[in-house]
Parts: C-alpha cells; structure tokens; sequence
C-alpha cells in the first residue's frame, strides 16, 4: 500500500505545483493571437516540454545532485522552501518570484516569447516541480524511476487536457474560480513543502527529532 501511497503524493505534489488553473489565464493571454491549430501546437510543445523535463530531473537527479556534492537532506530542505515560497505566492494568487519573474511575466506580455519558453520553463516546469521530482527519484532503482516517469506522463496528460480546453474552462470559472482553485492548491502545497522541510532537518539536526 505504501508503494502506491508514495506515488499517489508524488502525483498530488505535481499537480499542486505545476498549478494548471494558474496557467490557464496566462496561457489564454499567449495564444490569443494564434489560431486554433496554433493553439493546439503550443499545447502540445508545452506539454512535451514540461515531460521532457521533469523525466530528465528524474533520471539525472541523482548524478547532479552527487556531482554538485549536496546531500539529500539539504536538498529537500532547500527544495520544500523554495515550494513554500510558491505556496504562499499561490495563497495570494499569484505566480509569484519563483515561478515567473518581472521580466518574464513582461516577455510575455510583449508577444515577443515563444510560449514554450517561459511558459513550460520556469512557469510550469520550474525549481519547485524539478526539486520535488528530484527527491521523489531519491528511493533508487530502476523500477522506481520508471514508476516517476509515467508519474510524470500522467500528469502531462491532465495538463494537456486542460490546456485544451483552457477557455471554455476560464469562461466558466472566471478569475475568482481560478483563484480559487489556486489558493486550494496552494494550502495543499504548503502542508507538502513544510513536511519535506521537516524530514530533511530531522536527517540534518537529529536533536530537532
């Protein structure tokens, strides 16, 4: 049952971070000039962008994390602060720093950005879902990996499918169900960043335990 636990979290941890509600508007707002094929052809670069990713941090987190010399603890104390920063953003929905930066968020106002970049990465695929893909990759073994990855593909497909249908679904909701939605996401999100924290100081100061 634990094994199937592990995974189910991993899968509510992405979702809550990724945040597809939060990326609803801003997408709207990119591909409001393009075509409905165009549309489709975004959604499907983004969400192959966002698999590509997150599959790679899972396959060569590890190796990064040995070449860079940092133990796990620390990376999840590092990683669930850097979730809790979006949590808190989210609370307030907003992208917030960590997710989308000034310039950024100007670029793709501008029109001058691809979609892909920087709407795949950082705004979806960024530090808060590369770093918990990461840790969850941290138990070993092939299986497990492979079990992350088609983690990961699950959740690229519900991302694909609400990105499909991004405006019927924020005609819908409005600004204030999306919002909703976020904030939701967002308290989830938080209790997950501060128990990742919690377990990477037990390991790091045992008297805290």
């Amino acid at each position: 049952m634990t094994f199937f636990q592990d995974y189910l979290r991993f899968i509510v941890t992405l979702v809550a971070v990724l945040d597809p509600f939060l990326a609803i508007p801003i997408f709207l707002s990119v591909a409001a000039a393009r075509e409905p094929a165009g549309r489709h052809r975004l959604v499907n670069a983004v969400t192959v962008t966002v698999f590509a990713v997150l599959s790679g941090a899972a396959l060569f987190g590890e190796a990064l994390l040995t070449v860079l010399g940092t133990s796990l603890p620390a990376f999840q104390v590092g990683g669930g602060l850097v979730l809790l920063l979006m949590a808190l953003a989210m609370l307030n929905a907003q992208a917030g720093g960590v997710r989308q930066s000034k310039a950024e968020a100007e670029e793709l106002e501008s029109r001058d950005a691809s979609g892909v970049v920087p709407l795949a990465v950082p705004l979806l695929a960024g530090p808060g879902a590369i770093s918990t893909t990461i840790v969850a990759a941290q138990a070993g073994g092939a299986v497990n990996i492979a079990g992350l990855v088609f983690c990961v593909a699950l959740v690229c497909v519900l991302l694909w499918s609400i990105l499909r249908v991004a405006e019927p679904i924020g005609s819908r909701l409005g600004t204030t169900g999306l919002n909703i939605a976020t904030r939701l996401l967002g308290l989830l999100l938080a209790a997950i960043a501060i128990e990742m924290m919690a377990g990477g100081l037990k390991t790091l100061l045992p008297g805290l335990a």
